[in-house]
């Protein structure tokens, strides 16, 4: 507020003159500001951007920076590795020769060392190979492409033709099946493209495409989307992809699996032919590898632990429990167990209702499905990640790809009938090297996944109850059929 001397009227041009000489001014605030808020590489002066950073985007960042905790380096340091050619093992992010800003961001990240999956497929990414990649779920494969990618655009700087027009323009592409990965994978991109002036932007389905299409007209150079929404911006004209030259596809099989092939097509044949591709999932069963094999020319193949199967840093327990008897269980369950816990069930409705009966026990609980709108499902997520609640229950639209730290416990309420959807559910805890415990009930509803699940227990050295033995026989062992008699009618 401008200074004013008692009793005395001073004019407008000289009140600002008998204001302390150790103010301010706004000019000289915003001269300042732009010292300090510059752009590390080339990339803050691309398109219709003047070299600054978004201060609320920088704000944001350091926010999630904060929360960032040491991760664990329990990993196997033998590890079964399948990899198509031979490639240098990387054994530290600084071994690569890339901008500084990205190695000063990894250690903000706090990473020490990378994980198996990144050890191999860096330096892959780094020679611009084609990827399908396959890992053990929480075992760092959204970091695993997301250096890569990031370090090749500060070493090639923006693309030399300016555009013009509003919309975005973007050189990396990042499809995801959902929009909860969606977000999340946007989340740890500011991470990596900190203080570069690499600008990333995310859009999907339920959110208002006013917010996004608004977002995108102020450029955007990393685009992380869900298929639908995606080729939504493209018909409206909000995003081009011809120049784009990084497509990754996270929970590539999921994506595939659902009947995305369509759409991914039809995104392919938007963009330029020569672009290098990465695929990056937990499972690929044959069907999915050979449908992928299309998408991508001359392409790496490399698979880091078992396939399809799950870390042994998780400790599974099977019950088995009748229907109307899961909820008695689970309370037992529950009552001692410290830290965050997801529980999985089959339809929106017995989230709804499990959700119910839990907050009348006097448990923290909230839920994650399809029927809540957009800011709902934002709002329990960000509940449950930041403990307000430590029960989230939900339906497999958590079950892929989401990184949610300290899930000391996942609880299959309703166990899927898929070992792969099994698979994904349980590795929502024990990841990046954690511990963690997977719990499961089990009943004849179950049988189609018993044979699946007798084996993947048996090769993470799992302890098999007796009575899941006597299940898992009683299915393999078959009765002898009925001799038959010929007759010889001679």
């Amino acid at each position: 507020m401008e200074a004013k001397c008692k009793g005395k009227y001073i004019p407008p041009h000289k009140r600002g003159l008998i204001a302390s000489e150790t103010q301010t001014s706004k000019f000289e605030a915003f001269i300042n500001k732009k010292d300090s808020e510059s752009a590390e590489s080339s990339w803050g002066r691309r398109d219709r951007r003047n070299g600054l950073l978004d201060t609320k985007i920088l704000t944001e960042t350091e926010a999630f920076f904060s929360q960032v905790k040491l991760e664990s380096e329990g990993f196997e340091e033998n590890m079964p590795i399948d990899i198509s050619e031979n490639f240098p093992e990387m054994t530290s992010f600084e071994d690569c020769e890339v901008h500084q800003t990205l190695l000063e961001n990894i250690k903000k990240l706090r990473y020490n060392k990378p994980t198996p999956i990144q050890k191999y497929s860096i330096p892959v990414s780094l020679q611009r190979r084609d990827l399908m990649a396959c890992a053990q779920t929480g075992s760092g494969k959204t970091a695993a492409y997301l250096f890569p990618i990031v370090a090749k655009m500060l070493n090639d700087g923006p693309p030399q033709s300016q555009t013009t027009v509003r919309g975005a323009v973007p050189v990396s592409l990042i499809m995801a099946p959902t929009r909860e990965l969606s977000i999340q994978i946007y989340e740890e991109a500011l991470k990596f493209t900190y203080r570069t002036g690499i600008r990333v932007v995310v859009v999907y389905g339920g959110a208002d495409p006013k917010i996004q299409s608004r977002e995108l007209d102020r450029g955007a150079d990393i685009i992380v989307a869900t298929p639908g929404r995606l080729i939504d911006f493209t018909n409206r004209g909000r995003i081009t992809l011809n120049l784009v030259k990084y497509l990754i596809l996270d929970e590539a099989d999921r994506m595939l699996d659902m009947g995305f092939e369509p759409q991914i097509v039809m995104i392919l044949e938007k963009m330029n032919k020569v672009r290098e591709t990465g695929m990056f999932s937990a499972t690929f069963p044959q069907s999915i590898q050979l449908l992928a094999a299309d998408l991508m020319k001359d392409y790496i193949f490399l698979s880091v632990g078992r396939v399809g199967s799950t870390t042994d840093n998780i400790t599974q327990k099977l019950f088995m429990v009748d229907e109307n008897e899961k909820r008695e269980i689970l309370n037992q369950q529950i009552k001692d167990i410290k830290g965050l816990i997801l529980i999985f069930v089959e339809t929106k409705r017995s989230a709804d209702f499990l959700c119910e009966y839990l907050r009348r026990m006097d448990y923290g609980c909230t839920t994650l499905h399809g029927d809540r709108t957009q800011p709902e499902r934002e709002k329990a997520l960000s509940d449950f990640k930041h403990e307000r609640y430590n029960i989230l229950v939900a339906t497999d639209i958590a079950a892929r790809g989401l990184d949610i730290p300290n899930v000391n416990c996942v609880i299959n309420f309703d166990t899927p009938n898929n070992i792969e959807d099994y698979v994904h559910r349980i590795g929502r805890t024990g990841r990046i090297g954690k511990k963690g415990i997977a719990i499961s009930f089990i009943n004849e509803k179950n049988k189609p996944v018993v044979k699946e699940l007798y084996s993947l227990l048996y090769e993470c050295n799992q302890e098999i109850p007796e009575w899941f033995e006597d299940f898992y026989n009683s299915l393999v062992i078959k009765k002898p059929k009925a001799k038959r008699i010929y007759r010889n009618f001679n």
